[in-house]
């Protein structure tokens, strides 16, 4: 992996437009996915630190009932609900962006969630209670500017309007929340399947 490509990430991040244009139509596919999974992997240790050492004014976790596990889907899992909702939606209205776009797209636009957040993890330690609020302006500023990104990159993938790209958004975001119910829906049903058979077989067992 060389140096252009992972310096690409903090191009993008202030040159959006020429930024998402050159990752679709000009870059490695394969170097970008690479990329992207590197941007993934940064955001989840990111979150996984944020949980354990952020200073404790501003850290609303339990170092001591912290999971881990639990702090990786938080991360992977929303990506993947949006990569394949978005997928889905913009195959049928006529989105030029394959999956594998999508993808790449949205873990670019993860960067500032990175770059703003991590150095926060340390300085989180040494700040005051007034001082919190830079704190959270910070990750004010991470979360608007992953948002705009988000926004130019759909549009960029898909070669949409303004218009067209916030309906899909909000319909993505729609989709997700059917994604997560029908999941939990599912996931509620093998447990009680399990439960069953588990009652069942404690019955056999116990009879003979």
């Amino acid at each position: 992996m060389n140096n252009e490509f992972m310096k690409y990430p903090f191009y993008l991040t202030v040159h959006p437009f020429n930024g998402f244009w050159d990752l679709k139509y000009e870059l490695s596919k394969r170097m970008s996915v690479m990329v992207s999974l590197v941007i993934l992997f940064l955001l989840i240790l990111t979150n996984v630190l944020n949980s354990q050492y952020s200073g404790f004014v501003v850290n609303i976790y339990n170092p001591n009932e912290m999971n881990s596990l639990m702090e990786i889907v938080y991360v992977v899992v929303p990506v993947l609900f949006w990569c394949v909702a978005n997928w889905s939606l913009t195959t049928l209205m006529d989105g030029e962006g394959k999956f594998v776009d999508i993808f790449i797209a949205t873990c670019y636009a993860l960067v500032p969630l990175v770059i703003i957040s991590f150095p926060w993890i340390w300085l989180s330690n040494f700040i005051s209670l007034q001082e919190a609020t830079f704190f959270y302006l910070s990750q004010s500023v991470a979360l608007v500017w992953f948002l705009f990104l988000l926004f130019v990159g759909n549009m960029t993938v898909h070669q949409f309007t303004p218009s067209k790209t916030i309906v899909t958004i909000a319909l993505t975001l729609v989709a997700m929340g059917f994604m997560a119910f029908l999941c939990l829906l599912f996931f509620s049903l093998i447990q009680e399947i399990v439960a069953f058979i588990s009652v069942i077989y404690q019955e056999i067992v116990f009879r003979y």
